[in-house]
């Protein structure tokens, strides 16, 4: 059995499409280094300087590995791991108003 990583679309230029893969590991550092071992370049949109990139947020389980013990955070055969960027936007301006007639 292995770890399966799910991989969100902006990443899957790294692993040839696939939605998602699988990798080992005790731990997300190890795992993130194994994946990178066969779809290089992955690694580094998702670490930076030892520590998780700000704008991504990977899930353990459906739990977010930021309040567990972050990239230390431990990890077993039959896990699941979510991989998802962080969506920000808007423009800032004020919506615009409905119509007469709400629509």
């Amino acid at each position: 059995m292995a770890i399966e990583v799910r991989i969100p679309t902006i990443l899957r230029t790294y692993t040839g499409g696939q939605k998602a893969v699988e990798g080992s590991g005790n731990t997300l550092d190890e795992l993130f280094t194994d994946l990178d071992s066969r779809h290089a370049g992955l690694r580094e949109r998702v670490v930076d300087g030892g520590e998780l990139r700000r704008f991504v947020n990977v899930y353990l389980n459906d739990e977010d590995v930021r309040f567990l013990d972050g990239i230390a955070t431990k990890v077993a055969d039959g896990d699941n791991v979510t991989i998802l960027p962080a969506v920000a936007g808007g423009s800032g301006a004020a919506p615009a108003a409905l119509p007469a007639g709400g629509r």
